[in-house]
């Protein structure tokens, strides 16, 4: 049995993965999510995830936000970004992290905007070995004051 933050992991990381995997490889929302609640995401070296031990309510709100939403977060995310840099040059997971991110900063006003680039910050760490990690940081630290009123959890 996983824990409630353990559930919430499994998601943002599943989330990523999902979102990445709708880009280079076309597949549907349907398609991901019922790749979440078969456990096949997220892919963590050998562990496996069912419904159960990850949060299917959080992914599905990142996944289907960060769909839905995808050009307001895309350009809040785009706001942030040092000079000459556009969203398209970045790595497609680096894209996959700040719009899951982002919608769970704009969707989730229950989950503290620190705790939620914690979260991001160390899913960078697993894909990225450069300054990633640290631009994922900034990058979230600084949408969260456009996606979030400083009332909101900020």
């Amino acid at each position: 049995m996983s824990t409630p933050n353990a559930a919430r992991s499994a998601a943002r990381l599943g989330a990523v993965q999902a979102l990445y995997q709708m880009e280079v490889a076309g597949a549907s929302t349907a398609d991901v999510i019922a790749d979440f609640v078969a456990g096949k995401l997220p892919r963590e070296t050998e562990a496996t995830y069912t419904e159960s031990e990850g949060d299917l309510e959080l992914f599905k709100v990142l996944v289907e936000k960060a769909v839905d939403r995808q050009r307001t977060l895309d350009s809040a995310i785009a706001r942030h970004l040092g000079k000459g840099w556009r969203l398209e040059r970045l790595d497609a997971v680096a894209r996959a992290i700040l719009r899951a991110g982002a919608a769970e900063l704009e969707q989730r006003l229950d989950i503290p905007v620190a705790v939620v680039i914690d979260e991001y910050v160390e899913i960078a760490k697993s894909f990225f070995d450069g300054p990633e990690p640290g631009f994922v940081n900034a990058t979230l630290d600084a949408c969260a004051r456009d996606l979030r009123s400083p009332d909101q959890g900020a």
